[in-house]
């Protein structure tokens, strides 16, 4: 390729034509172009790399708010349970083996100044009702109600009742874990299904002994909790980790502009309130906070349903996996044995047992160096192995060490 000379060189060249000193400037404005372009796609390839060190970490991380993975300490919800009755049933109800619907009849009865007989064929023991039936029932009490706050609540029957179908439930008191009475339920009860029998036939959709009534408890006592109390504010994370609390308690620093938070274990961060601090400000501004949180790597089997749910963190190691079945059928037969005519023998019953073995074949999965879940699965899939042999052999690999997160077996 022909050299191209400066233009300093061109001028200097005491025989210089006026022909070549034009090509000397057309080489040089060229050479000024491509060192333009050059500097430009250098600046635009710079500028794309930085941009990317910045996205990826962004986008590697998980950002959510503090009042999405933690909790208050103290501001919880509380469970109240009670025991009524459900009346107006279509002989659907208890029958007449629960004796304890009955009981709780009389007691009602006699409560509203009715006198029920405890001898004789009108005594409660011999009573025949068919449209009550005994139940249960359930709320849950959000922090910080009042009296008059509305609860939605849950029946389910406690006797052998066929359907709670159109029932009303009776003014059930219900009770916290102290004993004491906070809420009062009753209302018309709503059913996701529903039974239907006649001539020996039954048809059933969904759960008929399990209802629900929304609004249909009635607070009656507030849980005792004060904000003007604390003095601390402890934040608990929903799930331990050393590495979020730490993250969380610098996030709350930032947020409030002074080093407040300390992080206490794994699981607790503390924010002492300053004197005369309105305790629900700063409840608002933590709540809000933004932190990077780094969940568990978990894999959940559930044994009874052959459900497998394996999370996006969990990581895999080069494995081999070998993984075949032997199948056993043992088969009896019963056959009888009869004598010859006029020989004097007796009729025998003789049991033939015969044992069948076989082995299925190994199937063989590989896992190489950055294999992922769904390189797992596929294998699985492509072995024809099913929920039971997936669980084994998580089982298994979580024991070679191949599998880096947590086994949890519902």
């Amino acid at each position: 390729m022909r050299h191209i000379e400066s233009e300093e060189q061109c001028r200097n060249d005491a025989l210089a034509s006026d022909a070549k000193m034009a090509l000397c400037g057309l080489q040089a404005q060229a050479r000024a172009r491509a060192n333009r372009a050059f500097w430009w796609w250098l600046a635009l390839a710079s500028a794309w790399l930085l941009s990317m060190a910045l996205v990826q970490p962004q986008e590697a991380e998980r950002r959510t708010r503090i009042k999405d993975v933690a909790s208050i300490e103290g501001i919880r919800d509380n469970q109240l349970v009670g025991y009524g009755l459900v009346v107006g049933l279509k002989g659907t109800g208890d029958s007449s083996q629960t004796v304890f619907p009955a009981q709780t009849l009389v007691s009602a009865l006699q409560r509203m100044g009715i006198t029920v007989p405890t001898t004789g064929s009108q005594s409660a023991s011999n009573m025949q009702v068919k449209n009550m039936a005994a139940v249960f029932v359930v709320a849950t009490l959000p922090p910080f109600t009042r009296p008059g706050y509305k609860l939605d609540i849950t029946v389910s029957s406690a006797g052998d009742a066929r359907s709670l179908e159109g029932g009303i439930l009776l003014m059930t008191p219900l009770y916290g874990v102290d004993g004491q009475v906070y809420s009062e339920a009753q209302g018309a009860l709503v059913l996701g299904g529903y039974t239907a029998t006649g001539g020996g036939n039954a048809k059933q959709v969904n759960h008929p002994t399990t209802a629900r009534i929304p609004g249909g408890a009635l607070v009656e006592r507030t849980v005792p909790f004060d904000l003007a109390d604390m003095h601390t504010l402890s934040i608990v994370l929903n799930d331990a980790d050393f590495h979020t609390a730490e993250g969380m308690a610098a996030a709350i620093d930032r947020a409030l502009g002074a080093a407040r938070a300390h992080a206490v274990d794994s699981r607790r961060v503390e924010v002492p309130l300053e004197p005369k601090e309105d305790p629900a400000s700063l409840l608002d501004k933590v709540e809000q906070v933004e932190i990077d949180v780094y969940p568990r790597a978990r894999v959940v089997v559930n044994e009874r349903t052959g459900t497998v749910v394996i999370g996006g963190e969990v990581r895999l190691q080069p494995v081999s996996i070998l993984h075949g079945g032997l199948s056993v059928n043992v088969i009896s037969r019963v056959e009888v044995s009869q004598p010859n005519a006029l020989s004097g023998g007796t009729t025998q019953v003789v049991q033939q047992t015969t044992v069948q073995a076989q082995d299925k074949p190994v199937n063989e999965i590989v896992l190489k160096e950055g294999a992922t879940v769904e390189d797992l699965v596929q294998q699985l899939q492509r072995t024809g192995a099913g929920a039971r042999d997936v669980i084994s052999i998580l089982q298994a690999m979580k024991e070679a060490g191949a599998l880096e997160a947590d086994l949890v077996v519902l």
